[in-house]
């Protein structure tokens, strides 16, 4: 599948076929493609925390106000930003705002990198980040910014109607 499809195909999975595991391999695959996203001057700030215990996802499904499908999927990817990593060289704005954009692209590659293996995640990232720091014991320059569940998707679905480009657009001169 190339990109345009992945892109096109892309959508959110809350259900999952238990018969089938994700293997290793395809999570070291996802992890790859994440951190081949851009990130200022280079710096690479996410942090990835790939779960498959069925205790800890039920307690991110918790801290994920109540979205049990999280403990349901074989894997969950907490992606996190390492605060202090743009600290040095961008101060606050690295801090506030570099280590979120970046982690935000890592986050995108693992959800198309995922529907051009066939496999269904959702973004999710309604959450407590206290409450997943505490499950995960995160270091507390460690920001959790989402919660992925991969697994392949118990039934077939489809991309939401999305807003064309034309009404989100304007063009200045």
């Amino acid at each position: 599948m190339d990109i345009f499809e992945a892109i096109e195909k892309r959508h959110s999975v809350r259900k999952y076929d238990a018969s089938r595991d994700v293997t290793p391999e395809m999570v070291e695959k996802l992890l790859k493609y994440a951190c081949l996203a851009p990130s200022a001057g280079n710096v690479q700030p996410w942090r990835f925390f790939v779960v498959r215990n069925r205790e800890i996802k039920e307690a991110l499904a918790r801290a994920a106000l109540g979205q049990y499908f999280i403990a349901e999927a074989p894997v969950a990817i907490v992606v996190c930003a390492d605060l202090s990593a743009h600290a040095g060289a961008y101060g606050g704005r690295g801090v506030e705002l570099y280590s979120i954009q970046d982690t935000a692209a890592a986050i995108e590659n693992i959800l198309l990198a995922a529907t051009a293996l066939g496999l269904g995640t959702c973004w999710v990232g309604a959450f407590s980040e206290e409450a997943a720091a505490r499950v995960l014991r995160l270091e507390r320059n460690i920001r959790p910014l989402a919660i992925i569940p991969v697994g392949y998707p118990s039934r077939a679905g489809t991309q939401p109607r999305k807003m064309t480009h034309e009404r989100l657009t304007r063009y200045i001169d």
